[in-house]
């Protein structure tokens, strides 16, 4: 491995180990559940939502090192963005795991470490697992309280 698929596979690690934003959120004002029936990941992910942002974004549920990851990293990705912004960010997140580097540059400018994410479309089978958190934020924006990337 070089030396930057090394960083990237420990910036994985790490988030999978201890993920952010993880934990219940009672207050939230919007909440979805994401299912992968193909590897068994399930996300909740729960979102506060004042004055058109997203104030506070958290995530329960079990899943494998990747979409824990990408959870983890989705969340401080979208703390403080106004939901436009998130839902550009998402559509050039899924663009990015559909292998376009351009889209993964975007992505990553705000939040580097979202970098470490962009080798996961190698793994076609991985890549649903590591947009399975954000298809779950978008559901719970748009007020849905299920997805599943089954049928992606």
């Amino acid at each position: 491995m070089t030396e930057l698929a090394d960083l990237y596979q420990e910036v994985i690690l790490d988030h999978n180990r201890n993920p952010r934003n993880r934990g219940p959120m009672p207050d939230a004002d919007r909440e979805a559940i994401g299912n992968n029936p193909l590897c068994g990941d399930r996300i909740t992910v729960r979102v506060k939502v004042e004055n058109g942002s997203v104030r506070d974004v958290k995530f329960e549920g079990q899943g494998c090192a990747i979409s824990t990851a990408s959870a983890s990293l989705m969340t401080q990705a979208v703390i403080g963005k106004p939901i436009s912004e998130v839902r550009r960010l998402f559509e050039r997140f899924r663009q990015a795991m559909a292998n376009d580097p351009l889209a993964l540059e975007d992505v990553s400018s705000g939040q580097p470490e979202l970098k470490a994410l962009g080798g996961v479309w190698e793994f076609p089978i991985r890549v649903k697992c590591a947009t399975l958190p954000w298809h779950t934020l978008d559901a719970a924006l748009r007020g849905e309280a299920e997805t599943s990337t089954e049928e992606e």
